[in-house]
């Protein structure tokens, strides 16, 4: 560029020179002499607009010129500061990376220590299996014994039968009174062994417990960690709510809870996302909510309005959202826990001056025939009742108009078991902070208080767990 701005400005340079005076030694200026047709020749006004011409059209292309040279340096700052953040984000990677790599590697060293262990139990069982043959064949040998003695003593009772009438000879006395004492040593020796066997097989059978629950332990780290590991490394291309296929050779369908509160009965005491398989379904992804009275299986969680609940009835039916922070489970999944036996609905809410309060409802739910509609009724809480009326109804989306009521579809978002717009909607619009009006508090998230006002929400949280009764919903 500074090349062709040198060419481009030399003309000029040349031009200039026959503009300047001359000065002579004397100090005298002395202007350059024309040639004789030059004075009698003026120059034409053609040639002195070409010259200013050029004067323009060099100060064009400099102010070009400078205005490129800020941009590309406006363009190499940018591309530094984007290479910069490439960098910051390829360190970020590769501390997750490594993290990951420690937690899998202690995964596995636990893994390793299991099987030891459970090596190391198998070992004891054998011995105690062949301190057992041992034990019994003894014992047979001292049965033999028994038998012996018993022969014996039948043998001396006629004898003494025999004697009972004449005097017994002191020389025979004696030997009855060893031979009775002989039996009863023999007696108190297979009475001992009989309880040393007892207590053998007592603690056979403990050992063969603890070995299988070892044993269904490691199967079931290896198959959660397997799931694990898909969802981290291919979490793009699958979905957290999509329903898993058993892995026979990892674990056995059986060994997979059917719910949160088997796997808290299990000895599992930390919340977290947990693999179950109810009754009749396949295997599938749940947040397992656990307490000191057991584990509850959350369906439904809003926290921050991250997730948009405006959907249609197909992801309402398989669920949608993120596990670890706002979702809906899915009401084909809902199905499948609800109908397994009794459940508890609990419904925990804080409002936006963040007061918690809950309620408590027996729950059932129907299956697709019905538009899975809803049959509850209230156990306990501190809840108003707004969901009385709303037993028996069906479920309802924006595209699924299962409503006598239409005009709740401009009312209200979201899908929920609404009864002719009813008092409820927890799957509405997040709009806690936003939404002052009563349309809008109606389309959020709102639950209708006693008074009659409709409160919109902060937080909501839906989880079932087993009932401890046994009789059907009624």
């Amino acid at each position: 560029m500074t090349k062709l701005g040198l060419f481009l400005l030399l003309p000029l340079l040349v031009s200039s020179t026959y503009s300047l005076p001359n000065q002579d030694s004397s100090g005298m200026e002395e202007y350059p002499t024309l040639p004789s047709h030059a004075l009698t020749q003026a120059p034409t006004t053609t040639e002195a607009k070409s010259r200013f011409a050029m004067l323009d059209d060099v100060r064009l292309l400099a102010n070009g010129l400078l205005q490129l040279g800020q941009s590309l340096r406006e363009f190499v700052h940018k591309t530094k500061s984007q290479i910069n953040d490439i960098f910051v984000k390829l360190n970020i990677f590769d501390r997750s990376f490594y993290q990951l790599s420690v937690v899998t590697s202690e995964i596995k060293e636990e893994e390793e220590e299991l099987k030891k262990t459970t090596n190391f139990l198998k070992t004891d069982n054998e011995e105690i299996k062949n301190l057992s043959l041992e034990i019994n064949s003894k014992i047979n040998g001292i049965l033999q014994e028994r038998g012996k003695l018993q022969s014996k003593v039948g043998i001396l009772e006629e004898r003494l039968q025999g004697l009972s009438k004449s005097v017994v000879p002191p020389e025979q006395l004696r030997e009855m009174a060893s031979l009775k004492e002989v039996i009863d040593s023999q007696e108190k020796t297979i009475t001992d062994l009989l309880i040393a066997v007892r207590e053998q097989h007592d603690q056979l059978d403990y050992q063969k417990t603890k070995i299988k629950n070892l044993e269904e332990k490691v199967g079931y780290n290896n198959f959660q960690d397997t799931i694990e590991k898909d969802v981290d490394t291919d979490s793009e291309n699958s979905d957290m709510f999509d329903y898993l296929t058993g892995n026979s050779t990892v674990m056995e369908t059986k060994d997979i809870p059917t719910d949160c509160s088997e796997l808290f009965n299990r000895g599992e005491k930390n919340s977290g996302v947990y693999t179950i398989m109810p009754n009749g379904s396949e295997p599938f992804n749940v947040y397992c909510k656990m307490n000191l009275d057991g584990g509850s299986t959350v369906i439904q969680h809003r926290v921050d309005g991250s997730v948009d609940f405006d959907q249609t009835w197909e992801k309402y039916e398989f669920g949608f959202g993120d596990l670890q922070k706002e979702y809906w489970l899915g009401l084909r999944k809902i199905h499948s826990l609800a109908m397994q036996r009794n459940s508890i609905l609990h419904v925990e809410l804080v409002d936006s001056r963040n007061e918690r309060r809950w309620v408590e409802y027996q729950f059932l739910l129907g299956g697709p025939t019905t538009n899975y509609a809803i049959y509850i009724r209230r156990l306990a809480g501190d809840l108003p009742d707004t969901m009385a009326n709303h037993t028996g109804t069906s479920f309802f989306t924006k595209d699924r108009e299962n409503l006598r009521d239409v005009d709740c579809i401009h009312n209200y978002t979201g899908g929920w078991w609404f009864s002719a717009c009813g008092d409820t909607n927890l799957n509405g619009r997040y709009v806690w902070l936003r939404g002052r009006g009563r349309q809008s508090r109606r389309r959020g998230i709102q639950w209708k208080s006693s008074t009659g006002a409709f409160c919109s929400l902060k937080t909501t949280t839906l989880s079932i767990r087993p009932a401890p009764w046994t009789d059907h919903f009624n």
